[in-house]
């Protein structure tokens, strides 16, 4: 079942969603050549429970910690800890923040000094596959036309969509009803609704879209060691169209 959001709590996910913002933007700051893995995790943390927060990954699940740090082939859900972050890499931040009983989730992946080429455009398709998704957000379209421009996009640009992971609906629960796949046809499916609140997160591999879980059981990575990146906002579905609740302002 869908549960749609009240102004009220779409306004509270909003507040919720700066803090992830600023959060962030903090991290984006520290991410140098260097810096251990659990630091970030730290710093994140710290921040969060000033702002009067809790660091919403914490214990999810029983995920030992208080965000996902994600390096170069890893996917989504790396764990921090003793790694030093390397210039050449390029590193996916994954935070969720709780607050006043609702939940916000949002990504970005960082270049760390000088990149490739290669994960310069894959950085720069997977950030903008996120934003022609939300552009493409309007009460009355099907979630199907999402995934779809999501999907399109990154194969025109030659990388392909993780597809045994996918985005979420989000509120009360970190997981929520819908599921966003990240690729798929128009037209299909569920029809978006005034007052759904959805966590779009494309999840783009430079080669294969085949995924491997290691054995911390967390961490993905992509299962030809080629590099992956990730980002994600935090959307309220209006007449109009999106409205982006990770932002800070």
């Amino acid at each position: 079942m869908i549960e749609l959001k009240t102004p009220r709590e779409i306004e509270i996910i909003r507040k919720n969603g700066r803090i992830l913002a600023q959060t962030l933007k903090l991290l984006e700051e520290r991410i140098q050549p260097g810096i251990k893995t659990d630091e970030l995790d730290r710093l994140a943390e710290e921040f969060i429970r000033k702002q009067g927060g809790y660091p919403a990954f914490k214990g999810y699940r029983e995920y030992p910690n208080s965000i996902c740090v994600s390096i170069d082939e890893e996917i989504v859900h790396g764990i921090p800890g003793e790694r030093i972050i390397q210039e050449g890499q390029i590193v996916s931040v994954d935070v969720g923040v709780l607050k006043d009983g609702y939940y916000a989730d949002a990504a970005c992946t960082y270049p760390v000094g000088e990149i490739t080429d290669e994960a310069k455009k894959l950085i720069q398709v997977t950030r903008q596959a996120l934003e022609n998704a939300i552009g493409s957000v309007k009460a009355g379209k099907h979630l199907s036309d999402v995934s779809y421009v999501i999907q399109s996009f990154v194969e025109r640009n030659g990388f392909s969509v993780v597809r045994d992971l996918v985005g979420h609906g989000i509120g009360k629960k970190m997981h929520e009803e819908p599921q966003i796949p990240n690729y798929g046809m128009p037209g299909e499916g569920v029809v978006l609704k005034t007052g759904m609140v959805l966590a779009i997160e494309p999840m783009v591999n430079a080669g294969t879209h085949e995924i491997l879980t290691k054995d911390d059981k967390w961490t993905i990575v992509t299962s030809d060691g080629s590099l992956s990146a990730h980002f994600e906002h935090t959307v309220a579905v209006t007449e109009n169209g999106a409205r982006v609740l990770t932002l800070n302002e």
